[in-house]
């Protein structure tokens, strides 16, 4: 019969017990133990938390935010409105002659002259006032018909200026000044002055 390898026993494998620091040992150990200076330990810095982090974003924000609205576009000026044109003057009406019927009456004494008013002698300047004044009160008054005395003058030889005012008076009647405060005029009929005076019909003011 054959014989049976011999088997190997598992190799012994020494314990690790510690050994028993001998009194020299421990005193050295000590020794050493009191000159060594434990190490500091080193600040954690710590992480910003949410509401920390929001804020400069926050401020951003708002930043972004004053700057859209200085990028806003400016406010537009206030417009005026002009004040309204005020209703221009409405032009004089024209001179209307005196009818040939109402003519005859007024010479005739069937219609009364309300009042009258001698411009004979007077300069240009005195003449072209008085007028103008009294025919603005007669239109106050509500007259109707006036009669303006100018004086004939003479229209010939070297004192032909005298008979300026029979000229001026009918040019002035015409003018827009007085035409709104008269309607017509005519030559008066010989019993009220003939060429030196005029019957004028007074336009009322309404």
């Amino acid at each position: 019969m054959s014989k049976k390898p011999p088997q190997l026993s598992d190799p012994v494998v020494p314990s690790r017990r510690r050994r028993a620091l001998s009194e020299p040992e421990r005193e050295l150990w000590e020794s050493v133990a009191k000159q060594v200076k434990p190490l500091r330990k080193k600040h954690r810095v710590a992480k910003p938390t949410a509401t920390a982090a929001a804020a400069p974003e926050s401020a951003v924000g708002a930043l972004k935010s004053a700057v859209k609205l200085a990028a806003v576009k400016p406010i537009a000026p206030l417009k005026i409105k002009p004040p309204p044109k005020l209703d221009a003057p409405r032009p004089a009406p024209p001179l209307a002659p005196i009818g040939r019927r109402e003519r005859a009456h007024l010479s005739r004494g069937k219609k009364s002259i309300d009042g009258r008013i001698d411009l004979h002698g007077m300069t240009q300047t005195r003449a072209h006032g008085a007028l103008l004044s009294f025919l603005h009160r007669a239109s106050l008054e509500g007259m109707t018909f006036v009669l303006v005395i100018t004086g004939k003058g003479r229209t010939v030889g070297p004192e032909s200026e005298r008979g300026i005012l029979r000229r001026q008076v009918p040019h002035w009647l015409g003018l827009p000044e007085f035409r709104t405060l008269v309607v017509g005029f005519e030559e008066a009929h010989i019993g009220h002055g003939g060429e030196g005076a005029l019957y004028v019909r007074v336009r009322r003011v309404r």
